[in-house]
């Protein structure tokens, strides 16, 4: 029996961590892999004590001050969560069962697809979903990036310096930042903009050859060749094993109130899975924090009583 499990090994999982190890709480982080989001990105800039940093970078260092204490971690995907008449809980993985007197889930989200032809086919033969990871295997070669957000237009900043060719295409415009657009528009490598478009179809023999695309106001259908597709069009919160125990909104983010806490007691959630208005790594980071102090204290009442 643990105190608490924290479900997930981004910024929100291993500062939770951090804290629950200085109360002397007897923690496990339980996560399918390091890092989460940042990972794939390169240009931070936002982070305080950091002019400018990647996101590997970052999370090498988040993770070597997590490993400065004695906290437990596996490598697991967490498939169920469940609570226990007694009111602790039960932890599912696909590496074993785990109990715990709290949890916080911190498990983050990953990128939403496309769901079109091709997509799952060419996944890995030229269809990305991490510019910062798979942008030096298309050097010299003709690439697109779909998305009009913050991740698109980092996408397209950073493999504009090593593809021959980027599109950017937009399906209604962008909602970037300003300084991410002024990034754009100073590239030594213009970036080819195609605004307004829906994405169809992704074909190829062996990798990816060819992007079919459409313009919405007229239907009119474009091929576009290609070796490289960068799909940034979104996250979606990994909450599948909160299921019909939590409460979703309208995107599958697990509703909390300002200390972190769902609608069970001793269950917290922090970071990007939850339906907390901004998706920043500090903030991420500021949830996890809160999530272990308050978990802190839900054990020293709950232990009392």
């Amino acid at each position: 029996m643990y105190e608490l499990i924290i479900i997930g090994g981004g910024p929100a999982g291993m500062t939770a961590a951090v804290y629950a190890a200085r109360k002397r709480m007897k923690a496990l982080i339980l996560t399918k892999e390091f890092g989460g989001q940042p990972m794939w990105t390169m240009d931070i800039e936002n982070y305080m004590g950091y002019q400018f940093v990647t996101g590997p970078e970052l999370m090498e260092k988040f993770d070597e001050q997590v490993r400065k204490f004695p906290i437990e971690i596996k490598y697991e995907e967490v498939t169920g969560l469940a609570v226990n008449p007694d009111r602790t809980f039960t932890i599912t993985s696909d590496g074993g069962e785990y109990q715990a007197q709290a949890v916080i889930v911190a498990s983050g989200k990953r990128p939403r697809r496309l769901e079109v032809p091709g997509e799952a086919e060419f996944t890995g033969r030229g269809v990305s979903y991490c510019a910062t990871c798979d942008g030096p295997l298309f050097a010299g070669k003709t690439v697109a990036v779909i998305g009009g957000g913050n991740s698109a237009l980092q996408a397209a900043i950073e493999v504009s310096g090593v593809a021959e060719k980027v599109y950017l295409i937009s399906l209604e415009g962008y909602k970037a930042d300003p300084i991410l657009l002024e990034k754009l528009k100073e590239l030594d490598q213009p970036v080819t903009e195609l605004m307004s478009y829906t994405t169809k179809e992704i074909k190829g023999s062996q990798a990816v050859e060819k992007l079919i695309i459409v313009k919405n106001e007229t239907n009119k259908e474009i091929e576009l060749e290609v070796q490289g597709i960068f799909v940034e069009i979104g996250l979606m919160p990994n909450s599948e094993y909160c299921e019909g125990l939590l409460d979703f909104n309208e995107y599958r983010e697990v509703v909390t109130d300002c200390r972190t806490r769902t609608k069970i007691p001793g269950l917290f959630a922090a970071g990007d899975v939850t339906n907390g208005p901004d998706k920043q790594i500090v903030i991420a980071a500021g949830d996890g924090s809160k999530a272990a102090l308050v978990a802190y204290e839900y054990l020293l009442h709950k232990l009392r009583v």
